[in-house]
């Protein structure tokens, strides 16, 4: 973790916003700036304001499984802390135990911290020796005095200490020449058993089949296990067998050395240290729709932030982010669509794929250079002639994010430039890092390419690496350039696309690039060589410009791979054969060193027909001798010369062409071109796709300016004679109304168009001309602010701010200056009241509602678009609603069920207004749920899997068996049942068919007819259970107890429901004596009554305890359908205790009751004797006697 409390963002990158003439070329464009932005690494381009090009993509039918990312697992210095404390957790589990993090300050120990503090010190032992642990106190931010060093140097002896050993040691164990155990000979015999689910320990013991396994190869000669440090068997009690690997030590002979035999698994230090780890995205398990991914996205960042996602300020968003991925505590889990292919799902750009028909001006976004699809083939770029469609590269990747979703540190395949356009949504941030940096993570610098690293700018910054950062809105591009790293998030839901490209400049870097891979052992995307022979056999396809990077590449391509050859002829290799490399598939030549793929050559051998290297690693293919290998060729030495010669005469023909413009164009007097002459060279520039650069673009002018003077001279000349009265009298016509229309207070667009028209045709020079044009500007921006202005509702502070900004280039009139100061105070109040709103919904407290709505009032003619008055009108309106349903719940004529006030309250706190009623509702359900919770604990039992609303209404499931599994089902289709709300229109299960329970007398009837069901159903299950027993001849086939099996051994009966039950299968009664179904099966106990679990259960409380909780239930304000089930319950217990004692005051029933339990008492017994089950084995067999 990174030690940085507060985020310092980076600053800006460089923003563009060409003209329409330099965004037709957009890779001239880029070439254009690179000398800027280059210098950054990354680049903000703005479109034109009219370029907005429609979302294409088939929303309907777009899926995608996104990526799950940790936010803590992202940033590589919090990995790190991660992977030692895993570490520690791990080593600690491996040795048998579970490590619990200590607390110092009431703060969780960062033991990471102190290891490199104390290491920093000199380590353990120095630090005790000059007694350093105040010192590492202080460094650790701890306040001095409190004894704080003491402590920390007791849990680094308990904790770390242990582990340092065995970090110290561990380079002995992980040593190549690491091998498995051998076992020895012992003149000794003993009796070798590795036993228990614990850690193999050597020893004699009897395993678990009654039998002892003694390992014997010979008389008085036994394999012994030996301890792998000290090399004896010895003291075999403290001799540990490894888990992973069945190497022996000691226990003494560890470092730490054991003091205990530790519990569960344990490994060797060498499988401790050879515990696998990776770094990977996982996916999601879930698939999305744009609309469901968006649900998801919008709500994530509105209950993070606690506030509307439109309002939440980019700033903020930033600062949590760097907060969260430095932060241990904090798991913080988002989802990233991330590189979807657009070949796939369809690009957000309309496209040509013949699937549906182009609209409109959907055929010039089709055609445009800016979209993504065709930028990569475009005349001027590398991967142009590249044939196959490299997704991700020439075929544009997708992205849907949402807050916090992130792409880390990582610079683009073969070093390419890459641009991404943001459909639309909320803003992504970048961080570039240019490529004339230091080199990133020298010791690992193959992590970055995994693109699961991410690390706080300010920490690179802090070690002088360059950062720099932008906010990319929807309808822009960020375009990264050639080995520039870069990295980003999301603010929140947005929907990107990106593709690659490569411009002449990059060819050089390509080749680099090649050379790092084969570094690395990285494979490519595709052959640099091959793509530069592809260009190299077709020279006039070129750009000019493009011909000439090509031209220099190809030499220096030639001659590496020419002294690459003659080492190879060296070292002895004699026979070759021309290959076509292209025609192989990629993955059949890759060198099986680097994985470079190889086109100009490669090696093989007969051994290894499978096999090839590439020329950089011969002595890799295999170990024959160099004369039984062959060279494979693409193109022989002599034919190099010759593709040099088509581009060099294609990059030297521009260069002749150019040189011959520049002196055309900068001629003097007396060497001055003919127009014909000029004309050629444009026809010749354009002909031959020369670059559309300024030299191009200055000819042209040239020559469309002096095709104009000829042609005016021409009239002039032509017709001098007949048009000069009519000219003169059109010329003093044009002056006259010129005045007029230039002293018009307001000007007139459409007047003053057409008056520079009519100047325009005259073919002479005016002085009234550039006036008018001037004030054309002016009269166009008057326009455009009337019909702004007009539509107050339609107008943004944004669209107000672009209006000053273009007015304040104007030249000075009285109606500009005027509509700006109108502008100006509109955008001025707007501000105030806009902030004035936002203050407001993110106050603590909140405001009141008379508060807000004078705010809202105040505010209601100021003509213009404000969000955030809107946003409090809104919030306003909930809360007026949301009021008037909490009166209307609490003036009812009966008290409203605690769901519906949760309801309410849940909708009351995320209204950002203060609600006076809010407190009240959350007293009131506060005190609902106390109730209902001592309820559930005067009731139910621990870990019951009922609820409480089930066992105080009459059951609905009597006489159905479930096992365990089935009674987890249930209760998680409770839970489930309980999550999405309580339906107040029906009372748990009493009467599905009713639809309006609301009033008690309802409740009441429901409870009641359930009840009868409940009696009747009791009463049917009682007799089938006794009439199990009249079928004494056939008991073996009659089903008992939960699991639904025949009688056996020890069995108990209900005293409800009569069934018998084995004794293994529920629990016990605690006191008193049991039934058992056998000999003496009949057997009554007075003293003790068995209920089943079906029967019982809940707990059965006092009739003193359950008053008292009614006594609470009708203090409270709100109903529960609990508290409807209890009272029911007790009216019904209180009915029957009523019953009971009129009855048992009757002296003839009491004389009835005790002859019946008399005789059935003596017919129990003589029935014991009529048949008798008797338990042999498993199987249970009759035993019938007769009685006389």
């Amino acid at each position: 973790m990174s030690d940085f409390t507060e985020f310092m963002p980076p600053p800006e990158c460089p923003v563009f916003e060409p003209s329409w003439e330099e965004f037709s070329d957009p890779l001239g464009f880029i070439n254009k700036i690179r000398p800027i932005a280059e210098k950054t690494g990354i680049c903000k381009i703005r479109p034109p304001e009219d370029w907005h090009p429609p979302f294409a993509c088939d929303v309907r039918n777009f899926r995608f499984t996104p990526r799950v990312q940790r936010l803590n697992e992202l940033e590589a210095l919090t990995r790190v802390k991660l992977n030692f404390l895993d570490q520690i957790a791990k080593f600690w589990e491996l040795q048998g135990s579970k490590i619990r993090f200590p607390h110092v300050e009431r703060k969780i120990l960062d033991l990471y911290q102190l290891s490199k503090i104390v290491s920093s010190e000199g380590g353990f032992e120095t630090a005790c020796k000059e007694k350093l642990w105040s010192k590492v106190s202080s460094r650790m931010g701890f306040p001095p005095g409190k004894g704080t060093g003491s402590l920390l140097r007791s849990h680094y002896e308990r904790i770390l200490y242990p582990y340092e050993l065995f970090q110290s040691g561990a380079t002995l164990t992980v040593s190549h020449s690491y091998k498995k155990r051998t076992i020895y000979k012992n003149k000794d015999p003993k009796g070798i058993k590795l036993f228990g689910t614990s850690p193999k320990m050597v020893g004699l013991e009897i395993l678990s089949t009654g039998k002892t396994h003694l390992i014997t190869t010979e008389p008085f000669s036994i394999d012994l296990y030996l301890c792998l440090v000290c090399g004896r068997g010895d003291e075999e009690d403290r001799l540990l067998l490894c888990d992973g690997c069945d190497d022996s030590y000691h226990t003494f002979c560890l470092i730490p050395p054991l003091q205990d035999i530790p519990k569960g698994d344990w490994r060797c230090p060498k499988c401790v240290a050879e515990v696998p780890g990776g770094v990977w995205f996982e996916q999601a398990v879930r698939e999305y729709t744009l609309q469901s991914f968006g649900e998801m996205a919008d709500q994530f960042k509105s209950d993070y932030f606690n506030m509307p996602v439109h309002m939440v300020p980019t700033e903020l968003v930033e600062k949590e982010f760097w907060r969260l991925v430095s932060s241990i505590e904090e798991d913080v889990i988002v989802e990233y669509g991330a590189d979807i292919s657009s070949k796939d799902m369809g690009s957000g750009f309309p496209i040509r794929d013949g699937k549906r028909r182009l609209l409109g001006d959907e055929e010039d976004y089709a055609n445009s250079g800016w979209n993504l699809n065709n930028m990569p083939v475009l005349e001027q770029s590398v991967l142009a002639h590249i044939n196959v469609d490299i997704s991700g590269m020439k075929v544009p990747w997708l992205y849907v994010g949402m807050c916090f979703s992130s792409f880390c540190w990582h610079i683009e395949d073969h070093w390419s430039y890459s641009i991404n356009f943001l459909h639309w949504g909320e803003p992504k941030t970048w961080y570039g890092v240019p490529k004339l940096a230091p080199e990133l993570f020298d010791s690992q610098p193959d992590l970055l390419h995994q693109l699961v690293t991410i690390m706080n700018p300010n920490v690179l910054m802090e070690h002088g690496v360059p950062v720099y950062r932008t906010n990319q809105c929807a309808g822009e591009f960020v375009v990264t350039f050639p080995r520039a790293y870069h990295s980003g998030f999301n603010q929140g839901y947005n929907f990107a696309e990106a593709v690659n490209f490569c411009t002449a400049d990059w060819l050089p870097l390509g080749r680099q690039c090649v050379a790092h891979y084969r570094r690395l052992h990285r494979y490519c995307v595709f052959s640099h060589e091959e793509l530069l022979c592809k260009m190299a056999a077709d020279p006039e396809s070129l750009d000019v410009e493009l011909a000439a990077a090509v031209f220099k590449e190809l030499g220096e391509m030639m001659k590496d791979e020419t002294q690459l050859r003659q080492t190879v002829q060296e070292k002895g290799v004699l026979s070759s054969e021309q290959e076509v490399f292209e025609l192989l598939p990629d993955d059949e030549r890759q060198c099986h060193k680097c994985k470079t793929t190889c086109f100009l050559s490669a090696l093989t051998c007969s051994c290894c027909p499978d096999r090839l290297v590439c020329l950089h690693h011969v002595d890799e293919l295999c170990d024959c001798a160099m004369g039984s290998r062959c060279l494979r060729y693409r193109y022989d030495l002599e034919e190099f010369p010759n593709m040099l010669y088509g581009v060099r005469m294609r990059a030297q023909s521009y260069d002749t062409w150019a040189k011959r413009v520049t002196e055309a164009l900068g001629a003097d007097q007396k060497n001055k071109k003919d127009l014909i002459e000029l004309k050629v060279l444009l026809e010749d520039g354009e002909d031959r796709k020369y670059p559309e650069n300024a030299l191009l673009r200055r000819l042209r002018e040239m020559v469309k300016e002096a095709e104009t003077c000829a042609s005016v001279a021409q009239l002039l000349l032509g017709r001098k004679q007949r048009h000069r009265p009519e000219l003169l009298e059109n010329v003093e016509d044009f002056h006259e109304r010129a005045q007029v229309a230039l002293s018009d207070e307001m000007p007139d667009s459409s007047k003053l168009q057409s008056l520079l028209d009519l100047g325009s045709g005259l073919d002479v020079e005016l002085p009234e001309l550039p006036r008018l044009k001037q004030e054309l500007q002016q009269a166009r921006w008057l326009d455009e602010v009337r019909v702004t202005l007009a539509e107050p509702y339609s107008v943004t502070l944004e669209l107000m701010k672009r209006l000053i900004d273009s007015g304040v280039g104007l030249a000075p009139h009285h109606a500009v200056e005027k509509a700006m100061a109108e502008l100006q105070e509109i955008l001025t109040v707007s501000e105030r009241w806009e902030d004035k709103a936002r203050a407001c919904l993110q106050a603590r407290p909140r405001h009141s509602m008379e508060t807000l709505e004078s705010i809202v009032l105040e505010s209601r003619n100021i003509p213009a678009y404000l969000p955030n008055i809107l946003a409090l009108q809104e919030a306003l309106q909930k809360a007026k609603e949301w009021t008037c349903k909490v009166d209307a719940i609490q003036s009812g004529s009966s008290y409203a069920y605690i769901e519906q006030l949760e309801s309410l309250l849940a909708r009351g706190r995320s209204i950002p207004v203060r609600l006076d009623p809010l407190v009240q509702v959350e007293s009131q359900v506060a005190a609902a749920r106390a109730w209902r919770d001592r309820t559930a604990r005067t009731f139910l039992k621990k870990n019951s899997t009922y609820t409480l609303l089930q066992v105080l209404s009459p059951r609905g499931d009597i006489g159905v068996y479930g096992n365990s599994k089935s009674k987890r089902k249930r209760v998680k289709e409770l839970m489930e049942k309980e999550r999405a709300g309580f339906d107040p229109e029906s009372l748990s299960d009493l009467d599905e068919s009713l639809e309006e329970i609301r009033d008690p007398s309802s409740v009441v009837a429901a409870f009641k007819a359930k009840e009868q069901q409940e009696v009747e159903a009791i009463h049917s299950l009682r007799a089938a259970n006794l009439a199990k027993m009249a079928m004494a001849d056939r008991i073996e086939e009659v089903k008992f107890c939960l699991c639904r099996k025949t009688a056996s051994g020890f069995m108990l009966q209900c005293e409800l429901c009569k069934d018998w039950f084995h004794g293994a299968c529920v629990p016990l009664p605690k006191t008193g004596s049991q039934k058992k179904l056998g000999v003496g099966w009949q057997s009554t106990s007075k003293d003790s009554k068995f209920l089943c679990p079906l029967c019982q259960r809940s707990r059965r409380p006092r009739l003193e305890t359950i008053l008292s909780l009614l006594v609470l239930l009708q203090k409270l304000p709100v109903r529960l359908p609990e508290g409807e089930a209890l009272q029911c319950l007790t009216e019904r217990a209180m009915s029957w205790q009523v019953k009971a004692c009129t009855l048992l005051s009757n002296v003839n029933i009491i004389f009835i009751l005790t002859v019946t339990y008399c005789f059935i008492g003596s017919s129990t017994a003589g029935f014991s004797h009529r048949g008798v089950l008797h338990n042999t084995g498993t199987k249970p067999e009759k035993n019938a006697t007769k009685e006389k």
